[in-house]
């Protein structure tokens, strides 16, 4: 039974990570809150549940049609575990947010839905994190593939209206040493994500036995 709810954690590091990463939407939504007022920055938070589940139906097909060979389920998992490390650096390398006033029109909605779909950062990781992990979970149980999916959206969506609601009323943190230390320990724990996907890389290889 526990099972799921490692699952769950685990969909909850990479929603804190991908939430407090500097980036193409975190900057919209600093932007539309300082702006526009908090409303609008939270529009733009919530626009990875508007925007992800065909980005998530059609990684879930890539995936599972290739992951009938382990050979190339080995060569994907590889990937995702360059792609945390390369995340991972993201985080280390963060060192606050610049904050810096939006002169165009209100249409967070939008703007965070074309920002979103534009961003090659969901497609990365569901084509070679997110997907490999839905469906190993989704083996386990119908259970550990909702918390999986839970995790991450609470934690995703949750972080970025956090940045909202700190731009709105107190800025200073995303300059600070605590945002500096909080990237830092996501960044080790991506590290520790990515080892665990270098190792299952090498059993589909064959390289180490399962």
């Amino acid at each position: 039974m526990l099972e799921p709810f490692l699952f769950f954690a685990s969909g909850c590091v990479f929603g804190l990570a991908g939430g407090f990463t500097p980036g193409a939407m975190t900057a919209l939504v600093i932007a539309q809150t300082l702006r526009f007022g908090l409303g609008e920055g939270l529009k733009v938070a919530i626009t990875p549940l508007l925007t992800d589940a065909p980005i998530i139906g059609l990684s879930l097909l890539l995936v599972g049609q290739l992951a009938r060979v382990e050979s190339a389920l080995g060569v994907i998992t590889f990937l995702g575990a360059a792609f945390l490390i390369y995340l991972a650096i993201e985080n280390f390398r963060a060192r606050g947010v610049e904050l810096r006033h939006d002169t165009a029109k209100p249409q967070s909605l939008r703007r965070g839905v074309m920002v979103n779909l534009l961003n090659p950062h969901p497609y990365l990781f569901w084509s070679v994190i997110g997907a490999p992990i839905l469906l190993k979970a989704a083996r386990d149980s119908a259970l550990a593939a909702i918390l999986f999916i839970a995790g991450l959206y609470v934690c995703l969506v949750g972080t970025k209206m956090l940045v909202a609601l700190v731009v709105a009323h107190s800025r200073s943190f995303l300059n600070s040493r605590g945002y500096v230390y909080v990237n830092r320990f996501l960044g080790v724990a991506l590290v520790v994500f990515a080892c665990l996907f270098i190792r299952d890389s090498l059993t589909f290889l064959g390289i180490i036995p399962p």
